[in-house]
């Protein structure tokens, strides 16, 4: 099989060939139909971030194929069916986080692209049980980026307890961002899109939101005070300042979401705006397979767009260095 393969960190992926991975018990063999290309993808070849993944491995956690084997001990899944190879490729199962919903903090889990091998290749095993099934009714192409892109940006929504009626401000509409609108939406509020770019905020227009402010020609902080302020800013954008423009810009009782994860890792919040303003600063990271379920349901209902553009895996590559001009709609997908 092809696969992308970060040989070094730091340096471009190789295009290798590789044999066909065979399942364990618990595992299924993917033949993959689309991957797409996130940011973290990029930061784990680049080593960006503190705990750092170990070469060779293929990135990839947007997956999305076609289940063609089955370990001895799989009983969720069936052969020909389709699913979804997300962030979370394991999790013990037995801690306080996996047995009270919060899955995704478990101090043990293995993550798709990072620490095992990913979908960035003709072929990907999984663990059956994080394995989600992808419905009828939504493609392959659009499934992917909602495997990570989606239910991250719908995580964070849901972690901001949105009520209808509140100002919602995204700052970012690219891969999550776009989606983010969407889902804000869904829920009532009004939204205000943040960019540097005019065309990703006639972007967020067209998919519902209700002002645009172009960060690169005015202050962000005064033009959202100007609409009233914010009661939630979700931050996508990968820059500190983008962060600190966001909590500036929340009213009295606000809640900043971080969700982008910059490499500079810092950024700096006053403590007496913070508490005399009752600011409320929550970390979300991508969703559960629950919440992954309920994006899928989303989209398969038509309430959500995904914005997207093809590439192939042997333009690896140069996907990510289109990724990090900033010059890509929303998000990147590779077609196997």
């Amino acid at each position: 099989m092809k696969a992308a393969v970060v040989t070094q960190l730091g340096q471009p992926l190789e295009l290798q060939d590789r044999p066909v991975p065979e399942p364990s018990m618990d595992q299924v063999l993917v033949r993959i139909e689309a991957s797409g290309l996130c940011h973290t993808d990029i930061h784990a070849a680049h080593g960006d971030w503190p705990v750092k993944p170990t070469p060779p491995f293929v990135p990839g956690h947007e997956g999305v194929g076609i289940v063609e084997k089955l370990g001895s001990r799989v009983t969720a899944h069936q052969l020909g069916d389709r699913v979804a190879i997300p962030w979370l490729g394991h999790a013990c199962g037995h801690c306080r986080y996996c047995v009270d919903g919060r899955e995704t903090l478990c101090e043990s889990q293995q993550n798709s692209g990072y620490s095992i091998d990913g979908a960035f290749a003709e072929y990907a095993l999984v663990d059956a049980r994080y394995a989600v099934t992808v419905p009828t009714g939504v493609e392959p192409f659009d499934a992917a980026p909602l495997s990570c892109a989606g239910v991250t940006s719908y995580k964070s929504v849901k972690v901001a307890h949105v009520q209808p009626g509140e100002t919602v401000a995204v700052f970012g509409v690219g891969g999550l961002g776009h989606l983010a609108v969407q889902y804000a939406r869904l829920v009532g509020a009004t939204v205000i899109a943040v960019d540097i770019d005019d065309e990703k905020l006639a972007l967020a227009t067209s998919l519902g939101a209700d002002h645009v402010v172009n960060a690169a020609t005015v202050d962000p902080v005064e033009a959202i005070k100007a609409l009233g302020g914010a009661d939630v800013a979700l931050a996508y954008a990968v820059s500190p300042a983008s962060f600190e423009q966001a909590f500036q810009s929340l009213s009295r009782g606000g809640r900043l979401v971080c969700v982008a994860l910059p490499a500079e890792g810092t950024m700096s919040i006053p403590i007496f705006d913070t508490v005399l303003k009752g600011i409320e600063i929550i970390g979300s990271i991508v969703g559960t397979r629950q919440d992954l379920a309920e994006v899928f349901e989303l989209h398969a209902r038509g309430r959500t767009r995904v914005i997207a553009e093809g590439r192939k895996l042997e333009q690896v590559n140069e996907a990510i260095a289109e990724l990090l001009s900033g010059d890509v709609p929303a998000r990147l997908v590779f077609e196997l």
